[in-house]
């Protein structure tokens, strides 16, 4: 497959920059909780819609934007989720994940390709293996091509944009439903990472410890975390969000060590289908000694994430 087609980033650019003309409302502290819900949710569509076209012709950096974008749809759908939890919820969320699964089988293999390049630069670029690879990516980026230009596509879109702005979650009937849909925003999200936070250093102190299993259900922690405290950015001046935006950054170092080793788990899983398919698959760079530096920067991490408590 070609590299990054000119004409798909440029209109992923135009895309972006409409949207930057008329941003979204930002969110403040007294804001309703539905209201933020939908702004954010809106957001994260935005960023959808403006790379699916890039992503249909090839362009990696617009899949890998595209998949970020899902992952933070999913996770404040996640946040809010006692409050819109409803009939449609559990058919969004399925289809939303048939959605992820796409994209993550087209982006493990760009990472796969670009981390052998990487960690090979003496080998020919021509080699059996490398074509082998090449050749299962490009026909990856096929199928999700046809995934996102598919009519289930343009129905999972319309059914969660009309979902966020109008699902039955938005008029649940009772005291606790309507008390959840009006709590101030800030007060619901500080209070609810915190707890998250919590929790997850928690789960930490035992990273040295933990098989691969462990390790990669806590990087998915890592990153509903991360992701969650990002989508609250507005709201950063407020003192309760405080801890919450210094934490930010041993948050993403963490996270970075963690994907970088579930990256390696993934090429390694890959590999092994490649060799099944007859073709030699190569993967040289996962060792011991690049797993226990990757663990004990995850480890400092959140270390010093709980020390600055």
């Amino acid at each position: 497959m070609s590299r990054t087609p000119k004409s798909a980033s440029k209109a992923a650019t135009r895309t972006a920059r409409a949207q930057r003309s008329h941003p979204t409302p930002r969110l403040n502290p007294m804001l309703a909780g539905d209201t933020a819900f939908r702004v954010i949710a809106r957001r994260y569509i935005g960023d959808l819609t403006a790379n699916h076209g890039a992503t249909c012709k090839g362009d990696p950096d617009a899949l890998h934007q595209m998949r970020i974008a899902l992952t933070r749809l999913r996770t404040i759908i996640w946040f809010f989720s006692p409050m819109v939890t409803d009939s449609q919820r559990t058919k969004i969320r399925d289809e939303l994940k048939w959605l992820n699964a796409h994209l993550g089988a087209a982006r493990d293999l760009d990472v796969a390709i670009e981390r052998l390049q990487a960690t090979n630069k003496k080998q020919p670029q021509d080699e059996p293996y490398y074509r082998a690879w090449n050749d299962k990516r490009a026909n990856n980026h096929r199928v999700l091509a046809r995934a996102l230009q598919s009519t289930r596509y343009r129905r999972l879109m319309e059914d969660t944009s009309g979902w966020i702005e109008n699902g039955p979650w938005s008029v649940k009937r009772g005291k606790q439903a309507a008390k959840e849909r009006a709590v101030p925003v800030a007060e619901y999200s500080a209070e609810k990472l915190a707890r998250r936070l919590e929790k997850l250093l928690k789960k930490s102190r035992h990273l040295l410890k933990m098989d691969a299993e462990k390790r990669h259900r806590l990087r998915l922690s890592n990153k509903k975390l991360s992701y969650s405290i990002e989508a609250f950015e507005d709201l950063f001046s407020d003192k309760r969000f405080a801890r919450l935006q210094a934490g930010l950054k041993p948050l993403r170092k963490a996270q970075r060590s963690l994907g970088q080793l579930n990256d390696d788990e993934r090429g390694r899983a890959l590999a092994a289908t490649l060799k099944r398919d007859g073709a030699h698959a190569p993967w040289h760079f996962l060792g011991s000694k690049r797993e226990k530096r990757l663990l004990q920067t995850a480890a400092t991490a959140y270390r010093k994430l709980a020390a600055d408590k």
